[in-house]
C-alpha cells in the first residue's frame, strides 16, 4: 500500500509543471492540441450541422413535390380514361343503344373501382346512362355538365354548387365531391353531351396515405391537403376539418424552390414550386413545413387544393445535433491522441536536459561533488560545461571564505558578548513595544484580510454544495480579497518604513486616506479640518492617523453606512480633537466581541500617547468616535 502511495505521489509530482521544463512543454502541447481540436470540431460540426439541415429540407421539398405530382398524376390518368370512354360514347351515340352505353361505363368502373358514380348526360341535362350511386344533387350535375360541355374539367362539385358561399368544415358526409367531366362528341365533331366520373373520397384519403408512406424520407412526415379556404381535407385526425394556421419563425425560408433542378410542365412553364420554412402551428410546437405551389395546368390548381408536408423541427434538429456531437467527439479524440504523442516526443527531446538537472540537484544536495556533463555539441552540453566550471570556481572560493569566516567569527564572539551585556537591560522593554506594534499592524492588515478570506472560503464551501455554477465568480472574488490583503500588508510595511504623516502633516494624510476610502466604498465623505490642527506633524500624529485608519476600516466592513463625517479641531491649550461619525447600523459598544481586537487596539494606541478615546454607538443610529490628544504648548504649522 505504501509503495503504491509513493508511486502515486511521484506521478503527481511528475505532472506538476513547476517542477519540470519537459512537463511545461508537455502541458503546452496538450493544451494547444486540445484547443485546436475543439476549435476545429466546433467549426466543422456547425458547418456539417447546417449542411445536414439544408439537405434534410431539400429532401423534404423533393418529397412534397413528388407527393403533389403523384396526386396530380392520379387525377390525370383517370381523366385520360374518361376521355377514352367519351370517344367510345360519341361513336355509339347515334345508335341509341342503351345497353352499349351501360357496358362502356361499367368497363370504366371495373378498371377504376374508386369511381363511385359514372354518368352520361346530353347537352340538355338528360342523363341517358349512369352506373353507381344513384343519389345526385341537381346543382352538382349542372356544375360538372357545364364544365364538361366546354372541355375536360375537374372540380369540387359540392363547393361550387353552393354558389359562392363558404362551405362548412369538411368532415364525415360533408367531404368534397371530386368530379371529372369531359365532352362527348359525335362522328361529325359536335358536342352532344358530357360524361362524368366521381371519385370515392375514402379511396382518395387511403391513396394519399399510401403516397405518404412511400416517401423516401428518413422519418415519414405528415401529409396535408388543404382546400382554397385553408381547411385541411386530408391529413392527421387532429388537423382534419380545421383551418390551417401557422406563423413562420424567421423572415427567411430555410429552403427555396430555386435550389432544386426545376422540371417544366406543359407550355414550358415551371411545374411544382416547393418551399420549406420553420413555422409554429397554432402558437404551439415548431414544425418544418414544406408547401408546394401547383402549376396552373395541374388538377390540384383546378380543385383549389394545396399540399403540405410537416415534420417536427426538433426531430430534424436532433439528427443534426447527433452528427455534430459525433464530429466533436472524434475531433477531441484525435486532439487527445495528438497531445499524447506530443508529450512523448517532448520527454524524449528533453531527456538530456533532465539528466543534467538531476546531476545538478545531486551536487546541491551534497550527494555528488561533480556535475555529469551530457555528451554532444548542443545547448544542453554547453550549459553543463558552464555549470561544471562555475562549480569548480565556487568550490575554490568556498575554501578561502571558510578561512576568513573562522577569523571573523572569533572577532564577532568578542563583540557579541559586549553587546549582549549592554542590550540585556533594554531588550525586554523593546520586545514588548515591538510586540504591541506588530500586533496592531497585524490586526489592521492581516487579521482583517484573513477574516475576509475566511468568509469567502465558507461561502465557497456552501456554493460547492448548493450552486457549483457560481464557483468561478466567487473564486474571482476570493482572489480579489487576497490581493487586497496583500496590498494592505505591503502598505503596512511601507508605513513602518516611511512616516508620511510626519512629512505632510496630519490633515493632508487624513485627506488622502478619506479620498481612497470614498473611491473604494462609494460612501459619501464630509471633512472639516481647521488649518492649525491640520498642520500637526509631531510624533503622536502617526498614532492618531493609525487610529483613524482603523476606524475607517471598521466603518467599511461593519457599519454599512452611507455617509461619514470627519472633523479635526483645535481645542486650545495645546489639545486637538479628532471626531469620526457615521450613520451606519451601530453596535453595542459595551458588549464583548471575542476574536475582535480593533477597539482594544485603538485604546492601547491612545494610551501610548496619553490621549483620551470615547466611543458612542446606538443600534441603527450610527457610531461616533471622539479622540482627544495633546499637541504640546503650541501647534506647529
Amino acid at each position: 500500500m505504501r509503495i503504491a502511495l509513493d508511486w502515486f505521489r511521484g506521478f503527481l509530482r511528475a505532472l506538476d509543471p513547476r517542477r519540470s521544463l519537459a512537463t511545461k512543454v508537455g502541458w503546452l502541447v496538450s493544451v494547444l492540441s486540445l484547443i485546436f481540436a475543439v476549435a476545429a470540431a466546433l467549426w466543422l460540426g456547425n458547418m456539417t450541422q447546417a449542411g445536414l439541415l439544408t439537405q434534410h429540407c431539400r429532401q423534404l421539398a423533393l418529397d412534397t413535390e413528388e407527393f403533389a405530382a403523384a396526386l396530380d398524376q392520379t387525377f390525370a390518368s383517370r381523366m385520360q380514361s374518361l376521355q377514352a370512354v367519351a370517344t367510345v360514347l360519341g361513336s355509339n351515340f347515334e345508335s341509341d343503344t342503351q345497353r352499349t352505353l351501360h357496358v362502356v361505363l361499367s368497363e370504366l368502373q371495373l378498371g377504376y373501382p374508386e369511381l363511385e358514380r359514372i354518368e352520361f348526360a346530353t347537352s340538355s341535362g338528360s342523363v341517358i346512362a349512369a352506373i353507381g350511386d344513384s343519389s345526385e344533387s341537381l346543382g352538382a350535375q349542372k356544375t360538372w355538365l357545364a364544365g364538361g360541355l366546354k372541355g375536360s374539367w375537374i372540380g369540387d362539385a359540392s363547393r361550387q354548387s353552393l354558389q359562392g358561399e363558404k362551405s362548412p368544415p369538411p368532415h364525415g358526409d360533408e367531404m368534397p365531391i371530386v368530379d371529372m367531366a369531359t365532352p362527348v362528341r359525335n362522328a361529325q365533331g359536335s358536342t352532344v353531351g358530357a360524361v362524368n366520373a366521381r371519385l370515392r373520397w375514402r379511396w382518395l384519403e387511403q391513396y394519399a396515405h399510401e403516397l405518404r408512406e412511400s416517401l423516401r424520407h428518413q422519418s415519414v412526415p405528415e401529409a396535408l391537403v388543404l382546400d382554397r379556404e385553408g381547411r385541411v381535407l386530408i391529413g392527421p385526425e387532429s388537423f382534419r376539418g380545421r383551418r390551417w394556421q401557422s406563423a413562420r419563425i424567421g423572415e427567411i425560408a430555410l429552403f427555396e424552390a430555386a435550389q432544386l433542378d426545376r422540371s417544366v410542365g406543359p407550355g414550358g412553364g415551371r411545374a411544382y414550386v416547393p418551399t420549406v420554412s420553420e413555422e409554429r402551428i397554432d402558437g404551439g410546437q415548431a414544425f418544418l413545413v414544406s408547401r408546394v405551389d401547383p402549376p396552373l395546368w395541374s388538377a390540384l390548381r383546378s380543385l383549389g387544393w394545396f399540399v403540405l408536408l410537416i415534420e417536427p423541427y426538433d426531430a430534424a434538429q436532433q439528427r443534426a445535433d447527433r452528427l455534430w456531437l459525433h464530429i466533436v467527439l472524434i475531433s477531441l479524440a484525435l486532439g487527445g491522441s495528438a497531445a499524447l504523442i506530443g508529450i512523448v516526443i517532448t520527454f524524449r527531446l528533453t531527456r538530456r536536459l533532465i539528466r543534467l538537472s538531476h546531476s545538478i540537484d545531486a551536487v546541491g544536495a551534497g550527494q555528488a561533488q561533480h556535475i555529469e556533463v551530457p555528451p554532444g555539441f548542443d545547448e544542453v552540453t554547453r550549459l553543463g560545461k558552464a555549470f561544471a566550471s562555475l562549480l569548480g570556481t565556487l568550490q575554490n572560493e568556498r575554501g578561502e571564505l571558510a578561512a576568513l569566516s573562522a577569523d571573523l567569527e572569533r572577532r564577532v564572539i568578542a563583540r557579541t558578548r559586549e553587546v549582549e551585556r549592554l542590550a540585556k537591560e533594554t531588550r525586554y522593554a523593546a520586545v514588548v513595544r515591538e510586540r504591541l506594534k506588530i500586533a496592531r499592524d497585524l490586526h489592521d492588515t492581516l487579521a482583517h484580510s484573513m477574516m475576509a478570506m475566511l468568509a469567502e472560503i465558507r461561502l465557497l464551501r456552501k456554493l460547492f454544495v448548493v450552486n457549483p455554477a457560481a464557483m468561478p465568480e466567487e473564486l474571482t472574488r476570493a482572489e480579489q480579497v487576497a490581493h487586497e490583503g496583500l496590498n494592505e500588508a505591503r502598505a503596512s510595511i511601507t508605513r513602518m518604513r516611511f512616516n508620511a504623516v510626519r512629512d505632510v502633516g496630519l490633515g493632508a494624510a487624513l485627506t488622502e486616506a478619506l479620498k481612497n476610502f470614498a473611491d473604494r466604498t462609494g460612501v459619501q465623505v464630509e471633512s472639516d479640518f481647521e488649518p492649525d490642527a491640520a498642520g500637526f506633524a509631531e510624533e503622536p500624529a502617526e498614532t492618531v492617523f493609525r487610529i483613524a485608519e482603523e476606524a475607517l476600516r471598521n466603518v467599511e466592513r461593519h457599519a454599512r453606512a452611507s455617509r461619514i463625517r470627519v472633523a479635526l479641531r483645535d481645542l486650545g491649550g495645546g489639545s486637538l480633537e479628532l471626531t469620526i461619525e457615521d450613520d451606519g447600523v451601530g453596535f453595542d459598544s459595551h458588549a464583548a466581541h471575542a476574536g475582535h481586537f480593533g477597539i482594544v487596539g485603538m485604546r492601547e494606541q491612545a494610551q501610548l500617547i496619553g490621549a483620551a478615546l470615547s466611543l458612542r454607538s446606538v443600534q441603527n443610529e450610527g457610531t461616533t468616535l471622539r479622540f482627544t490628544f495633546g499637541a504640546g504648548p503650541e501647534i506647529h504649522t
